[in-house]
């Protein structure tokens, strides 16, 4: 027989839960609905899991998981789950360096090799000229893609990725353009070492996440691999979500390696705002240093008309919306992106992180900033699917383009075996091409995770499919000499590919390395 008593207080329960989460949402000011759309936005989107957090006005109003930590495993994020935050953490960053500055161990405007003095680029008056602003408002001109993947080389660490700078070119002359480069976050991170004595892992525990009660967050991949409650990174593959490997990014932790939870990144942003740089009335920053950090110091590219007045500061970029000023940075690596936006005027940060490569989180922020500014008839989730669902199918054109343009009746001039050999970069250092099976393969840094299989396409060009298969794709080709014997490889790294969802090509954004045959 069924206990309808019990029955009727699981309802009452439930009946009180849903009373009380209306109640919340009211008193935030977001709008009734807003859990409903975001799980409907995050299903849209196909994002196994995210987490959002919101603060305004010194306390936080918002904190909610959403989802699964692994595509099927039905554990489910909450309010301290790790994600990582990727390039929100240059923020960091620039906030540690601040502290230097108030304790009077560096100056803004100092030279880099005041304080790194082995320290060089390829042009030797730039060596001279470099100061930490130049390197946290990405004015040096190095290209994007350069160093990017030395990042990766775990044999190697921060100081050996940063001697290799000296042998890569330019994309713009110095101070000439915002040319965004992750390797000059890891060197303003060093400075920290190197004036402090600390590395910047120890100097951000010791500074910043204790005095915050940041209690979860880390800066190493081992530190992460300890904690139990953390996300999974997923990327789209032969169109279907899937969870992959985590990289190693500790060389590259000041420009992108911090991982965290939606209640410690609150605490940061409670910093931000009100009286900048002081959390429970305790001053972690100066409020001049706060200042500095938060200013405009360079114009930035403008992406779309929302970008109309863009610049960037200290780690921030800097919008204007509504008239309403708008620091704003996010992250993006293997299969996590995180969006944070803050509004100093009404004191509002808004957190959202998620386990796969999207645009939802841009929509979650715009939505919640409109509740606060009036409101919109704009439903952003739609705004932003929509035009996904569009570049979607461009970008997918613009990919069979490619694969219609392989001519298939073609053979590369020599033999598998030709090919074996090292091949050699002064700024990328060592590959390796051998044969294992019938495959040939290409190996960078002799670190067996970084190989992949070379898939001929036609004549002399090969197509490179990583052990890794988040890496996708890359083409690189095989230059013969005048005897008819192979001297060298040129690899197109790429950076930015157009959408991650459908492949590493087509690209934005590639690299061409020649690697030169011993």
């Amino acid at each position: 027989m069924i206990n309808h008593s019990l029955d009727i207080r699981k309802i009452s329960f439930s009946f009180l839960i849903f009373i009380l989460s209306v109640s919340v949402l009211a008193q935030s000011g977001l709008p009734q609905d807003f859990d409903q759309w975001v799980e409907n936005g995050r299903k849209d989107w196909e994002i196994p899991g995210m987490a959002i957090g919101i603060v305004k006005d010194g306390k936080v109003i918002y904190n909610k998981g959403f989802g699964e930590k692994k595509l099927g495993s039905g554990d489910l994020v909450d309010a301290n789950t790790l994600f990582s935050i990727a390039s929100v953490s240059k923020n960091i960053t620039a906030a540690a360096l601040g502290i230097l500055v108030d304790e009077g161990k560096i100056n803004w405007d100092d030279k880099i090799i005041q304080h790194i003095p082995w320290f060089q680029f390829k042009d030797p008056w730039v060596t001279k000229e470099v100061t930490i602003k130049d390197a946290l408002t990405h004015q040096i001109g190095l290209g994007r893609i350069l160093g990017n993947r030395l990042q990766f080389m775990t044999k190697s660490n921060r100081d050996q990725l940063l001697y290799q700078v000296r042998y890569m070119d330019f994309e713009k002359p110095f101070r000439s353009d915002f040319v965004y480069n992750n390797v000059m976050y890891s060197l303003a991170g060093q400075i920290i070492e190197y004036s402090d004595g600390r590395s910047w892992d120890q100097f951000l525990q010791e500074k910043l996440f204790i005095p915050l009660e940041m209690n979860r967050t880390t800066t190493t991949l081992s530190a992460l691999e300890l904690q139990d409650n953390k996300a999974w990174p997923h990327q789209e593959i032969d169109g279907k979500i899937t969870p992959i490997e985590r990289r190693n990014w500790d060389n590259a932790g000041p420009a992108g390696g911090v991982n965290s939870s939606i209640n410690d990144l609150n605490k940061w942003m409670l910093m931000q705002l009100g009286k900048a740089g002081t959390y429970k009335t305790k001053e972690i920053i100066s409020p001049r240093q706060m200042n500095e950090i938060h200013k405009p110091q360079v114009i930035r590219p403008m992406n779309n008309a929302m970008d109309a007045q863009a610049s960037y500061g200290l780690g921030w970029n800097i919008l204007d919306y509504k008239g309403k000023r708008v620091w704003t940075h996010g992250g993006a690596t293997d299969g996590f992106n995180t969006f944070m936006y803050l509004l100093p005027e009404l004191e509002l940060g808004i957190i959202v992180a998620t386990n796969t490569f999207n645009n939802f989180g841009t929509a979650v922020a715009y939505q919640v900033m409109d509740s606060y500014l009036g409101g919109s008839e704009r439903d952003w989730n739609s705004h932003y699917l929509d035009r996904y669902k569009r570049y979607y199918q461009q970008v997918q054109a613009e990919r069979e383009a490619i694969h219609n343009a392989r001519n298939l009746n073609t053979k590369p001039s020599l033999s598998p075996s030709d090919h074996i050999g090292i091949y050699m970069s002064e700024a990328y250092g060592k590959v390796e091409v051998f044969e294992k099976g019938k495959d040939l393969i290409i190996r960078f840094w002799e670190d067996p995770d970084l190989e992949a299989a070379l898939e001929h396409w036609h004549f002399d060009t090969y197509r490179a499919v990583w052990k890794n298969r988040a890496l996708r794709e890359e083409f690189m080709q095989f230059h013969l000499n005048k005897k008819g014997k192979i001297e060298s490889l040129d690899f197109e790294f790429v950076l930015r590919p157009m959408l991650l969802q459908v492949g590493a090509y087509p690209s934005n954004y590639t690299h061409t390395e020649r690697f030169v045959k011993e």
